[in-house]
This record gives C-alpha cells, sequence and structure tokens, in this order.
C-alpha cells in the first residue's frame, strides 16, 4: 500500500510544476528533473503504434536550459500563457526511492488578446525519483490530438 506522504509529496511536485510554467517562471522549470531527466511530447496515436518521433524531447537538464533560452532570446511567437489543471493522479512505488505516476491535463491557452481555448489534453507519464525531494526522472506528455495550431513553444 502507497504511504499517503507519498501520495501528497508528488501531487505538490505535479502543482509546482504547472505553477511554474503557468507563472512563466520557466527558468525554473528544468529544476524540476534530475540532471540526466527527460522530457517528451508525443501523440496519443503515435505512442499506441510505438512510434518513436516525439514532438518534442529532451534528454537531460541542459537541454531543457537550452530550450528555454531558445524560447526566450531565438523562437518568435505570439505572446501566451497557459493555465494548467492536473486531476486523477494514480501513483504506484516501484521501491523506495522511485515511483511512476500517471496523470490527466488539460492545458488551457490564454493570447495576449485574452482569446481562450482548449490547447492540449492527454496524460503525464511520469517516473520520479522521491530521494532527496521528488524529482522527475522522466516525464513523458502524451497529447490526445496530433494536431497543434501553432508553435509548441512553451513546456506542456
Amino acid at each position: 500500500m502507497l504511504d499517503s506522504s507519498v501520495q501528497r509529496k508528488i501531487e505538490d511536485l505535479h502543482s509546482r510544476c504547472c505553477h511554474i510554467l503557468d507563472d512563466d517562471r520557466l527558468e525554473a522549470w528544468p529544476d524540476l528533473f534530475t540532471d540526466d531527466g527527460k522530457y517528451r511530447i508525443a501523440t496519443a496515436e503515435n505512442e499506441a503504434r510505438g512510434l518513436p518521433l516525439p514532438v518534442l524531447s529532451c534528454d537531460s537538464r541542459a537541454m531543457m536550459r537550452d530550450r528555454i533560452q531558445s524560447l526566450r532570446h531565438a523562437n518568435i511567437y505570439e505572446p501566451q500563457r497557459y493555465r494548467h489543471l492536473v486531476s486523477s493522479v494514480v501513483i504506484s512505488q516501484l521501491d523506495n526511492s522511485l515511483v511512476t505516476s500517471i496523470s490527466s491535463f488539460v492545458v488551457i491557452r490564454i493570447m495576449h488578446t485574452g482569446e481562450t481555448t482548449v490547447f492540449a489534453s492527454g496524460v503525464y507519464r511520469d517516473r520520479i525519483v522521491l530521494a532527496p525531494a521528488p524529482l522527475y526522472q522522466e516525464r513523458v506528455v502524451i497529447c490526445d490530438s496530433r494536431r497543434f495550431d501553432t508553435l509548441l513553444a512553451i513546456p506542456l
């Protein structure tokens, strides 16, 4: 049986991730991952077919930092922000130091004009190291849709 304190710690990690992204504190986002942490965005269709082509992939915290720097200084995209809603968190403890987590998400995109739309929905599939503090070892974002109507600039 899963210790309820582990559940709270994992839900807190997910909440901190959402607030960092929603508050445009993107430089803090890589700190939620281990040094060799992986982040990948894929479509449900590709995942179901076992197709390896991701929408986006980072193989380390350093790659995530580079992505944020590019986003801040090189990419050109319309000003926007996100609001994350995460629910249905199910956690399985693999051992004393590692858990897996599956949760549903919806990302609402708010454009600088005020236009608000559902931008993405899907599931997060996470491997999380518990000690010394919970960090993502791997976060796979599986989007329900294979279509994005604009540049996927901000991490989901």
